[in-house]
């Protein structure tokens, strides 16, 4: 899909950093939102903090633009997401015959995934899968220069949570590797942890999706941009084990968020923060791009990764991106467009 630019050329440059949030084969979502705002010649990234999908969509993102500018980034992320989709052609994971008739993304009610829903929950992963085999590490590996990411002006933050400590891990561009971006997206029921330097490594959502707290320290930017794909809120009470679990995993990946969110909201509230730390968190401008389209979706199609699928989420995140540059565009670079003070309501 080649990006033809029509962001405003009359308007002054606004450093922007980026937080992507992780939720497997929903990072198409992401993508779409990227691809859309690389279209804007006066947005320009400062930072990107991402777990995940979202550390996987950053990287990426970050060689194709030191290759090629904007379209090189487009480009890449087109590229990376046709090969994780290439990838997945022959696995038996697929949505049933009716859910393809009737158009439903899901895979609840594919056998095949059923079975290892079930396997993941009985058996580790160092039992199923006991060579540690994971598709992804080549394709990183073959999409993504390293070295040339090392070297990138936009500074990279990706998470992943020590499996000793319980701790946040941050990875910056000169530590990153096919390693450092699975260890990122490692959920430890489907996975072996990923160990770097002696130290093993669970999926960076249990301790920050995305953190925030490396845009506010080690950027400039005073906006950052939240591209979510997580629900924080849901209706009803989930009533079946898959639904808790699934329910369970989306508090616990948000937790950490919501708290560093909260802090900007409870700083803003002080009369004098002075000049250090407190008044680089009251003076973040936080802006969300999100799809309630996404949220309807079912927990199993995160595994989902056919073309079509990954083409509809791409599709949603630019027309969700393109919505929120003609109702929020402006305000960019000037005031917060997310209300923060619910979260102070809720303490």
């Amino acid at each position: 899909m080649e990006a033809v630019p029509s962001g405003r050329s009359d308007r002054a440059s606004v450093l922007v950093d980026l937080a992507l949030q992780g939720g497997g084969s929903h990072g198409a979502f992401t993508w779409g939102v990227l691809d859309r705002l690389l279209e804007e010649s006066w947005l320009r990234i400062d930072g990107i903090s991402g777990t995940s999908a979202g550390a996987m969509n950053a990287v990426v993102l970050v060689d194709g633009y030191e290759r090629e500018g904007p379209r090189g980034a487009q480009a890449a992320l087109e590229s990376f997401w046709r090969r994780v989709s290439y990838s997945a052609r022959f696995s038996p994971i697929r949505r049933s015959p009716m859910d393809i008739l009737l158009g439903r993304w899901t895979l609840d009610n594919s056998p095949f995934f059923v079975v290892f829903d079930l396997a993941a929950r009985l058996f580790s992963p160092y039992d199923l899968n006991p060579r540690g085999a994971n598709p992804l590490r080549d394709i990183l590996a073959e999409c993504v220069d390293f070295g040339r990411v090392a070297k990138s002006s936009i500074r990279l933050f990706v998470t992943a949570t020590n499996v000793r400590t319980g701790r946040g891990r941050v990875f910056r561009n000169a530590e990153l590797s096919p390693d450092a971006l699975l260890a990122s997206a490692c959920l430890p029921t489907l996975f072996q942890a990923i160990e770097i330097n002696g130290e093993a490594y669970w999926d960076g959502g249990y301790s920050g999706n995305p953190t925030i707290t490396p845009l506010v320290r080690e950027c400039t930017s005073h906006d950052t941009l939240l591209i979510a794909v997580n629900p924080v809120e849901r209706q009803g009470t989930p009533r079946s084990a898959r639904e808790i679990l699934d329910r369970l995993n989306e508090v616990s990946f948000n937790a950490t968020l919501l708290k560093e969110l909260r802090m900007i909201a409870l700083l803003r509230q002080v009369a004098d923060v002075g000049t250090g730390e407190g008044a680089l968190w009251a003076g973040m401008r936080i802006h969300l791009i999100a799809s309630t389209a996404i949220d309807e979706l079912g927990a199993s199609s995160k595994f989902n990764a056919e073309w079509d699928f990954l083409s509809m989420l791409r599709d949603e995140g630019r027309r969700c991106a393109e919505s929120f540059l003609a109702s929020h565009g402006a305000s960019v670079g000037k005031r917060s467009t997310l209300d923060l003070d619910v979260l102070l309501e809720q303490v």
